[in-house]
């Protein structure tokens, strides 16, 4: 699968509002359905799947989130990027902790084989210091997405 024809720049949102991890589900839930990516189950089947598997990560250079449901809320692959105005709670992936996270990468596959594969490139690409630096100061949905496609 070719990551790169996940990433949409309608599915950018830099000044995501949410005083909690719940609001911003139910804030990109209720966009990606608006734009047909996922059906109805989709703000439960993430927030159940995140309770079990929690996806926040502390890379070295940045906090992030991955958060993905099973593949039958998916109606078309994407990764949706979320940067918030306010750090949320979320809990670290393996462990469990709390951890404060900015920047969420909502992850939508319709084949459960390519998760892994998807989930490996974000890590991959959040470890690499040039790119997080050049993520962190674009401020334009356009940038972003041709910094996304270039590097994925």
């Amino acid at each position: 699968m070719d990551y790169k024809e996940m990433f949409d720049q309608q599915l950018i949102s830099l000044e995501v509002e949410g005083e909690s991890e719940e609001r911003v589900f139910e804030q990109v839930a209720d966009h990606l359905k608006e734009l047909g990516f996922v059906n109805d189950g989709y703000l439960n089947g993430i927030t159940a799947r995140e309770e079990r598997f929690p996806t926040g990560l502390i890379t070295q250079h940045l906090n992030i989130a991955l958060p993905h449901s099973d593949p039958e809320y998916i109606e078309k692959p994407f990764v949706y990027i979320a940067r918030l105005k306010n750090e949320v709670k979320v809990k670290q992936m393996g462990d469990s902790q709390e951890m404060g996270v900015k920047n969420l990468f909502f992850l939508g596959i319709k084949d459960p084989k390519g998760q892994v594969g998807l989930l490996q490139a974000f890590m991959e690409l959040f470890m690499k210091e040039e790119f997080v630096q050049a993520f962190m100061q674009e401020q334009d949905e356009k940038n972003i997405y041709q910094l996304f496609t270039q590097h994925i």
